[in-house]
C-alpha cells in the first residue's frame, strides 16, 4: 500500500504544478506585485480560518515559533515565488519549471544528517534516476520551445529560479525538521504560517512600492485587474493554504532525505498539463524522462522502507 506521505506529497503536487503558470498569465504586471496579493491574500484568509481558535493558538506560541515563522514565510513564501516568477517572466515557464526540478536533489542534500534520512551514497541511484529525468525533458523542451528571448533575459531568469530553488530547499528542510517535534499539527502550522506570510507580504509589498513605485503598472484594462485578482486568488486559497497543507502533512511522516524527492511530482504534473493544454501525446523522450522521475522517487521510497526507518508518524 502506498504510504500515505506519498499521497499527500502527490496531491500538493499537482496543485503546485497549475500555480507554476499564474505569473505567465499576468505578463504586465510584476512579480514581486503578483507575490504580495497572493501572499496577503493567503493570510487573510488563514486569519479568518483561524478566528474560532485563535487565543487557544496564539497563546501557545513561543518567541522561538514565532521567529521561525518569519523566516519560513519569507523563504518559503514571499521570497521564493517572487524569485520563481521572475525567472517565468524572464525565462519562460518551461525554464522555470525544469529548474524547480532540481529541488528533489538539492532538499535531499540539505536534509541528509536528518532523523531517518538515509545517507546520500545509498540514495545515489535514484537521484541519478531523478537527474537523468530532469536533465532529458529540459533538453526536449529547449528543443520544443526555442524563442526570441534575450539571452541577458534568460540568463537574469535562470539565476532567479537557481536562488528561488535554494530559498525553498532550506524552507523545506527547516519546515520538516520543525513538524516532527512540533506541538503544533499540520493544520494549525499551515494556518499560522499562512499567517505569518500575509503579514510578511504587506510589508514586502509596500517596501517594494515605496521604493520602486512604478511596480504597480499604468494603463491596465479593469478587465485585466479582476484576471489578476482572481489569478491571485486561485493562487492563495489552492496554491498556499490547502498546497502547503498537503506538504505539511508529508513533511511529517516522512524523512527529510524522502520527502525531499516528493517534490518531483510538481515537474511530472506540470509536463501532464503542457500535454492536455497542447493536446499531444508524449513522444518517447518524454515518457522516458516521467519513467525515470516516477521511477527514481518510488525506489528511493522502497530503500526508506528499511527496518528502524519509520516513515508514517502519528496522525494529527
Amino acid at each position: 500500500m502506498m504510504n500515505s506521505g506519498i499521497v499527500y506529497a502527490l496531491l500538493a503536487g499537482a496543485i503546485w504544478a497549475g500555480v507554476i503558470v499564474g505569473p505567465s498569465l499576468l505578463p504586465e504586471f510584476n512579480a514581486v506585485l503578483i507575490s504580495s496579493a497572493r501572499f496577503a491574500l493567503y493570510g487573510l484568509f488563514s486569519l479568518l480560518v483561524a478566528l474560532p481558535f485563535a487565543r487557544r493558538l496564539f497563546a501557545r506560541l513561543s518567541r522561538s515559533d514565532t521567529l521561525l515563522l518569519l523566516r519560513l514565510s519569507l523563504t518559503g513564501n514571499v521570497l521564493n515565488y517572487a524569485l520563481l516568477g521572475a525567472a517565468i517572466q524572464l525565462s519562460g515557464v518551461t525554464a522555470a519549471a525544469l529548474i524547480n526540478g532540481m529541488l528533489p536533489i538539492a532538499i535531499t542534500f540539505q536534509g541528509r544528517n536528518d532523523t531517518g534520512s538515509l545517507p546520500i551514497n545509498k540514495l545515489k541511484l535514484p537521484l541519478l534516476m531523478v537527474f537523468l529525468g530532469i536533465v532529458s525533458i529540459c533538453i526536449e523542451r529547449a528543443v520544443q520551445t526555442a524563442s526570441d528571448v534575450p539571452l541577458t533575459s534568460q540568463l537574469l531568469g535562470i539565476a532567479c529560479g537557481l536562488c528561488g530553488v535554494v530559498s525553498w530547499s532550506w524552507f523545506a528542510t527547516h519546515n520538516s525538521r520543525y513538524l516532527k517535534q512540533s506541538a503544533f499539527n499540520s493544520h494549525e502550522w499551515s494556518t499560522l504560517l499562512g499567517i505569518m506570510t500575509g503579514g510578511v507580504a504587506v510589508v514586502f509589498g509596500a517596501a517594494a512600492l515605496l521604493l520602486f513605485p512604478n511596480l504597480i503598472p499604468s494603463g491596465i484594462e479593469p478587465g485585466r485587474w479582476m484576471t489578476f485578482f482572481w489569478v491571485s486568488l486561485f493562487l492563495a486559497l489552492c496554491g498556499s493554504w490547502l498546497a502547503n497543507g498537503l506538504w505539511n502533512a508529508c513533511s511529517r511522516r516522512m524523512a527529510a532525505s524522502l520527502s525531499g524527492q516528493m517534490i518531483v511530482f510538481e515537474t511530472v504534473f506540470a509536463c501532464l498539463y503542457g500535454f492536455i493544454y497542447t493536446r499531444h501525446f508524449p513522444g518517447v523522450v518524454e515518457l522516458a524522462s516521467i519513467v525515470l522521475l516516477v521511477g527514481g522517487v518510488l525506489w528511493s521510497a522502497r530503500r526508506h522502507q528499511v527496518p528502524g526507518v519509520k516513515l508514517d508518524q502519528p496522525s494529527c
